[in-house]
């Protein structure tokens, strides 16, 4: 089962990153806390002090077209914000 499936790199991530070591992934909705801080200490080569998790529901849209309304729905996930001990940083460009 692949834990990590990738990180989340917006301006919120990014400055949460620069300021309190805190870097936020998307992540399998079957793994927990504790496969979560495995994987990405095993990945990165980091020591994880805490790792908090969230369920992100699903965006629901309706539009209305020349063919009638159309609905739909984004997939739901699961998102793990994980904070690293001071001084270890993630470098998520270092191999593009």
């Amino acid at each position: 089962m692949n834990i990590l499936i990738k990180p989340i790199i917006t301006e919120k991530a990014t400055t949460d990153a620069e300021l309190n070591n805190r870097y936020g992934f998307v992540v399998n909705p079957k793994a927990n806390k504790v496969e979560i801080k495995k994987a990405v200490e095993a990945t990165y080569g980091v020591s994880v002090e805490k790792v908090r998790t969230m369920n992100v529901r699903p965006d629901r849209r309706t539009r209305y077209t020349k063919t009638g309304v159309q609905t739909g729905k984004t997939n739901a996930y699961k998102k793990a914000i994980v904070q690293v001990a001071e001084g270890d940083t993630i470098d998520f460009y270092n191999n593009l």
